[in-house]
């Protein structure tokens, strides 16, 4: 990571650093935070968001929302209940299917929203806290974290994570 923490990078070798990354994120979570994942069909988005959803202490399946669009976790985060909505917008197929499905309301200073293909819903979703990039690279993947906001910033200053597994 940088000085300002505001970015971070890393090559992820195998499925199991993507999973470490995942929990390395729940662990620096904050209410009200925007993540949008980019990367192509099977680059790991729902893998890592998985992961992010079991270490901050859901329980049970974690389901791809692709037919659903969007899916809520409750999580405890420092003992206050949050919920985690995960959002997954490619099968969306316009902007304005966001805005009447109502999702915009979810994106408040409680809830922390996670979203899949957020290009779908350009122009009306939110803008993100922190853009995570997934690129598939070899048998792992190359990431790339990068904070757009003070919340965002504020996030990837408490991520702890070692690439190396």
């Amino acid at each position: 990571m940088n000085a300002q923490h505001a970015h971070f990078k890393a090559h992820l070798a195998e499925e199991a650093a993507t999973l470490a990354l995942g929990a390395s994120l729940a662990r620096a979570l904050a209410p009200g935070l925007t993540i949008y994942l980019h990367g192509d069909l099977g680059a790991g988005k729902t893998a890592l968001t998985r992961a992010l959803l079991h270490a901050a202490g859901h329980v049970g399946t974690v389901k791809s929302p692709t037919y659903t669009l969007s899916e809520p976790y409750q999580v405890q985060l420092d003992g206050r209940a949050v919920a985690v909505i995960h959002f997954d917008l490619y099968r969306m197929g316009s902007a304005e299917e966001f805005l009447d499905a109502g999702f915009r309301e979810d994106f408040n200073g409680d809830n922390i929203c996670i979203v899949e293909w957020p290009e779908k819903a350009e122009g009306v979703l939110p803008p993100a806290d922190i853009d995570l990039y997934l690129t598939v690279a070899g048998v792992g993947r190359d990431v790339e974290l990068q904070a757009s906001t003070a919340l965002g910033t504020s996030c990837l200053q408490r991520l702890k994570f070692a690439a190396q597994l």
